[in-house]
């Protein structure tokens, strides 16, 4: 009767099903949640929200200037640093659609999102194997509160891109520590040591197996980087987590081709920067150390409170459109909590190669070994308090905290990281699954996981809604500044001088045919960005000057035409004044 029966080896035999192994609701789920998060971020571009700007408009000012094959800017106009990627993103948007807009500056920007939505969404498979866990984190990253809509969607330079970017290297540095090119290895993470095909668990062949396709990640990867370096620095602690992840498992595979198909890919993607400063001379980081306030002076409680207490709810979306209620600075309270957790339970798992707390990090064909997985959390983790860190020693977290908590986008690609030991004692309490027992943790500590999980959504949810409400006020301010330009046509004025937070957004909301020099409130000349604007003003005979009714250059202007009777026409329209001279 046992004749023909071979010996099954331990753990053979049908594959235990995993977390989320039933596909269909959970599938169905993330997806309506991705398409929530597309849809509520089209919206608010088609209602010309989030509110728009000066510097905005710089960068469609560049974007324009480079689908007119005027100029090809390598720097943000105005300064010598953060890259213009986007508005080359956006040049063939303007050269298809016949001219700027507002929406094409933006759909790209739209698209970068999405795409990090789709890399977040598989990093987290990757790392926990848990697709419901994957629901959680594409629902919490479709919400997005006044902060989070405005990196995300304004094209400011830098913030669209950096999220998706810093997944893409992280999911890249995954998938590249896990197995190498040709070989059916012993897993470099695997407890039992059993042979799988390039790191994968399940043991079925992959692309990483064929070398061809290894060596384009390990060029994608280093174009990234590279890319990154070029565009903003924000994202290098995440360029060097994602680093130590490939040089902890593929060191010597570093040495070979990989390596050198890896550093000129770099060199490729940062070839703007390095060209411009070997023919200029100028030192990028300069620039940037100076943006970040070096040179200003802040008090160092200003610093803390800014980075640690306001930072954390505003940078991670859990305010209201420009300031954190106390009641929503709670998370203040839970990320260093979150980080410390997180970090103790990835380097168990990283130094044990065992699966964590719920053992899935180990199950099914969309995760990787362990130990693979627990040090790109960890790598996630510390990436996060370096940005974190690096912020709050800074002086615009003392100085301009509202504002200057966009530094702390890159928090985003760290979610998945930090909420995961929550998601575990929450779902399966404090032993691992992997002992086949079932999770009996404290009541207590489940409980506390699970209101944390119901804290998070439900407070960027508010934080969401009350970004939402601000949309019929921002669409009304867009309108009245159409009115404005075109009431300029009307008057055939083609010169202005206004304030810097006017100028530009008023020469790219005309296309240039209005072209608008920068002054200050005494009407004095002012920074421009693009200097060509301000000799051509120089140059004209009578130029306009525009200001936003109640604004202290309107009060200036209303005291000349008062004091010189007759050397200003006023002409008024909701929310502006402009002045004719005679």
């Amino acid at each position: 009767m046992t004749v023909g029966v071979r010996e099954q080896p331990r753990g053979a035999g049908p594959p235990r099903p995993r977390p989320g192994a039933r596909t269909g609701l959970v599938g169905w789920l993330t997806g309506l949640a991705a398409l929530a998060g597309v849809g509520y971020r089209l919206w608010l571009l088609l209602h010309a929200a989030p509110p728009t700007n000066s510097d905005e408009a710089t960068m469609g000012l560049a974007a324009l200037h480079i689908a007119r094959g005027e100029g090809f800017p390598v720097w943000f106009y105005g300064q010598q640093y953060m890259g213009t990627l986007e508005a080359y993103l956006a040049a063939p948007v303007f050269a298809l659609a016949g001219g700027p807009s507002l929406l094409g500056l933006r759909l790209p920007t739209l698209a970068l999102y999405a795409l990090f939505l789709l890399l977040a969404w598989r990093l987290t498979l990757r790392l926990t194997g848990d697709r419901w866990f994957g629901l959680l984190m594409v629902a919490l990253l479709a919400l997005g509160s006044d902060r989070i809509v405005k990196n995300q969607l304004i094209a400011g330079g830098g913030y669209p891109e950096m999220n998706a970017a810093g997944a893409a290297l992280a999911l890249l540095a995954v998938d590249l520590a896990t197995g190498r090119p040709g070989q059916r290895t012993a897993d470099a993470g695997r407890p039992d040591g059993r042979a799988t095909d390039a790191g994968r668990p399940d043991g079925r062949a992959t692309d990483a197996g064929r070398p061809g396709w290894r060596l384009a990640r390990w060029a994608l990867w280093g174009f990234l980087a590279g890319l990154m370096l070029w565009v903003d620095p924000l994202v290098l602690p995440y360029v060097a987590a994602a680093g130590a992840v490939l040089v902890g498992f593929r060191r010597r595979e570093l040495w070979g081709a990989a390596g050198a198909v890896l550093g000129a890919a770099a060199v490729l993607g940062a070839a703007p920067l390095l060209l411009h400063s070997l023919l200029t001379g100028r030192n990028p980081l300069r620039a940037v150390l100076a943006a970040s306030g070096t040179n200003a002076s802040a008090d160092w409680p200003d610093r803390l409170h800014g980075g640690l207490v306001l930072g954390p709810g505003l940078g991670i979306g859990f305010c209201a459109p420009g300031q954190c209620a106390t009641w929503q600075l709670w998370w203040a309270l839970a990320l260093p909590l979150l980080l410390a957790i997180a970090a103790v339970t990835a380097w168990r798992a990283l130094r044990t190669g065992e699966p964590d707390l719920a053992g899935s990090a180990a199950a099914g064909p969309d995760t990787v070994s362990p130990r693979v997985a627990a040090a790109a959390r960890l790598a996630l983790v510390l990436a996060a308090v370096a940005t974190l860190g690096a912020y709050t020693v800074s002086s615009s977290a003392g100085l301009t905290p509202v504002e200057s908590s966009r530094y702390l986008s890159c928090l985003l690609i760290s979610l998945p990281a930090l909420l995961w030991p929550v998601w575990t004692v929450a779902r399966h309490g404090l032993r691992p699954a992997a002992t086949g027992r079932r999770g009996v943790g404290p009541t207590l500590a489940r409980s506390v996981a699970v209101v944390v999980l119901a804290a998070t959504l439900g407070t960027a949810a508010h934080a969401t809604w009350w970004a939402a409400e601000t949309v019929p006020a921002t669409r009304a301010a867009e309108s009245r500044h159409t009115e404005l330009v075109s009431t300029l046509r009307q008057l055939g004025v083609r010169h202005v001088r206004a304030g810097y937070w006017t100028c530009n957004r008023l020469t790219f909301a005309s296309a240039e045919q209005v072209v608008c020099a920068v002054v200050d409130d005494t009407l004095r000349p002012g920074f421009d960005r693009y200097p060509a604007y301000r000799r051509e003003v120089d140059r004209a005979a009578a130029p306009a000057w525009v200001a936003p009714a109640g604004s202290p250059l309107a009060e200036v202007l209303d005291e000349r035409q008062r004091t010189t009777p007759g050397s200003l026409d006023l002409v008024t329209i909701e929310g502006w004044r402009i002045y004719l001279p005679r």
